[in-house]
């Protein structure tokens, strides 16, 4: 694998904030549990099946918390994500509460279908189509999965936490093709706190 030298510049400002900070383990296990729950869940929606998007919200936002789980292979992958200012109105880098209301700037909970992909105002973006009461709002809302800076991490590394979307799933700029190729148009995102879901 060639790696660039912005890749690993990144990669790099990433890894020097480890020793300062351990990570919570992460289970694999329930992940593929929960992926497999929400996809048995939703079978009759979703339209393709080998790999899940999985956002954990009860990390913060200095953590990877975002999960693609290939459902064939069984690889897990993290990615940084960061959440909606509505849930987080004290700019303290964790959820505190999740909305499906117009207006709320939050991040909502629940299941996601995965559907077209446009150029929007943070460029390369996609659709969302909210699956349950807790995000049926979601598309109205234009709650989609795009690129950000404010995502970078790089902001970690100034801010100790990423910088927060309106309610979207915003992505390292780098990492955002992986993930729109990895989870779209037709897979299922699934998003909750998983401490408790």
């Amino acid at each position: 694998m060639i790696v660039s030298r912005r890749q690993f510049v990144a990669g790099s400002a990433v890894l020097a904030l480890v020793p300062a900070r351990t990570f919570a383990a992460v289970d694999e296990n329930r992940l593929r549990m929960i992926a497999h729950r929400e996809l048995t869940r939703n079978q009759s929606t979703i339209w393709l099946r080998d790999t899940v998007g999985i956002a954990d919200f009860s990390r913060p936002s200095n953590e990877p918390r975002f999960f693609v789980v290939d459902m064939i292979g069984g690889q897990i992958r993290p990615f940084l994500v960061a959440h909606g200012r509505g849930s987080d109105p004290e700019h303290e880098g964790v959820v505190r509460r999740f909305s499906n209301e117009f207006e709320s700037l939050a991040s909502s909970r629940g299941a996601f279908l995965t559907h077209t992909w446009y150029d929007g105002i943070h460029g390369p973006s996609m659709r969302l189509y909210g699956l349950d009461p807790d995000n049926s709002n979601a598309e109205a809302r234009a709650i989609v999965v795009h690129g950000a800076w404010y995502a970078n991490p790089d902001m970690i590394e100034k801010w100790g936490k990423l910088g927060r979307s309106d309610g979207c799933f915003a992505f390292p700029q780098d990492d955002l093709m992986q993930i729109i190729a990895r989870v779209g148009p037709g897979r299922l995102i699934f998003s909750d706190k998983l401490s408790e879901a």
